[in-house]
């Protein structure tokens, strides 16, 4: 009988126990976390982890130049020698690209496009990269199957190149407006010859009439 109590007493001491335990635990866990210690640490874990936030920061902003911007001049129209000066005076590197568009309204090597454009706010050592005009209009090859050709043919021919027509000379051929020779400032024009955009080609073409035997 005794033995049977005694057991009934384990069982139930058991039981206790382990309802306690956890309940115990947590109650410690508040206790610590309420605790002073605690939140000293806690405090303490804060404070270091904005000390080195503000530290990355600022080696960052000293390291990209955080909020320092050149602004980038007006180049355009200005020769080499000035756009280096310029740029070199706002922090930046010139980059010169080559351009075979002649433009007549700016002087031969001038700058006739930017990129960045004028105003813009860039990093200090940035490149600019200048387009300069070139010395003159490239040259083109003159068509060399424009005789015997009609002048309504081979005027709309030779303004699509990039020519211009000039004086037009009539002599004696049966064929009315008929070209019969393209010359270039009183010169010839032979097969294979090239001539700069925008040259003046002269014509000489026939009147219709018959030449006069001698």
């Amino acid at each position: 009988m005794q033995k049977k109590k005694r057991e009934r007493f384990y069982i139930f001491a058991n039981i206790v126990f382990n309802w306690c335990e956890p309940k115990i635990l947590f109650m410690s866990i508040i206790k610590f976390l309420i605790s002073k210690t605690f939140l000293k640490q806690v405090l303490l874990a804060v404070v270091a982890t904005v000390i080195i936030c503000f530290i990355i920061l600022k080696w960052l902003k000293v390291t990209t130049n955080h909020g320092d911007f050149e602004t980038v001049p007006n180049l355009i129209g200005k020769s080499i020698s000035v756009a280096d000066l310029e740029l070199k005076e706002h922090n930046l590197v010139m980059q010169i690209q080559d351009s075979a568009n002649f433009n007549p309204d700016y002087p031969r090597f001038s700058v006739i496009e930017q990129d960045p454009p004028a105003d813009a706010k860039v990093k200090e050592d940035r490149k600019i990269y200048l387009t300069l005009n070139p010395s003159g209009y490239r040259k083109v090859l003159v068509p060399d199957d424009l005789t015997e050709k009609t002048f309504r043919q081979v005027k709309p021919t030779l303004e699509a190149i990039g020519f211009k027509v000039g004086k037009l000379t009539y002599v004696d051929n049966i064929g009315k407006d008929l070209v019969l020779r393209l010359q270039y400032k009183g010169k010839i024009i032979k097969p294979g010859d090239k001539l700069s955009k925008t040259s003046v080609i002269d014509l000489v073409l026939g009147n219709g009439k018959r030449p006069s035997s001698k």
